[in-house]
């Protein structure tokens, strides 16, 4: 940016490393903050500063929480016999939103993609096989992302849940094959929730 400001120069470099947002559209929200009250940039950046202080992953399902073990698994109306195993947190968000899914989450922290470099040891996977073992866990829905390496991701867990002998499941595929759940509507991912299909099923297809 010739003969800006450097410290909207500065600013702006930050805000652009977030993901999905431009240079136009960083430097658009810089001046936007510049002509809030000192005030409110304050609380602005003091809610940024407390996220990255105060929250830690839940210690039992490793979603996003305030405390060491989260809302939803602390909740005792929610039924303890029933984890959806999702890709991350905003998944998570999204499968709440719904209103239709009153389980567990368990969150791997990403998928295996060997192109990436992701491999099973990367991801929350040991964690999930004890949750099963030990909460006397009745089923185990799978919501993952309808992409290669969400498919592959699938399959490696139901090789390796098979041996507890419990359901294991799939949502069912209103959500368009190459899609993510973050991006899907509430209805149509509602819908998929209580549509699970046997996983057994997805392999004969």
């Amino acid at each position: 940016m010739p003969n800006i400001s450097r410290w909207i120069e500065e600013a702006t470099d930050q805000v652009a490393g977030l993901p999905g947002i431009g240079r136009k559209t960083a430097l658009r929200l810089v001046l936007h903050l510049i002509k809030k009250s000192p005030e409110e940039v304050t609380r602005f950046t003091q809610s940024i500063q407390n996220v990255k202080e105060h929250i830690k992953a839940c210690q039992e399902c490793h979603q996003l929480s305030d405390d060491t073990v989260c809302e939803v698994c602390k909740n005792p109306t929610r039924n303890q016999q029933l984890i959806c195993v999702v890709q991350d947190f905003r998944d998570v968000l999204a499968i709440e939103q719904t209103g239709q899914f009153n389980g567990l989450y368990h969150v791997l922290g990403g998928l295996i993609s060997p192109m990436d470099g992701v491999s099973p040891s990367d991801l929350n996977i040991s964690t999930l096989l004890e949750r099963v073992e030990r909460k006397n866990v009745q089923e185990v829905l799978l919501a993952l992302n309808a992409t290669m390496e969400g498919e592959t991701t699938s399959f490696y867990l139901y090789r390796k849940i098979s041996p507890f002998q419990i359901k294991i499941s799939n949502i069912a595929r209103g959500v368009a094959v190459g899609g993510e759940l973050e991006y899907t509507d509430e209805v149509t991912l509602g819908r998929s929730i209580l549509n699970r299909t046997p996983y057994e099923m997805t392999l004969n297809r």
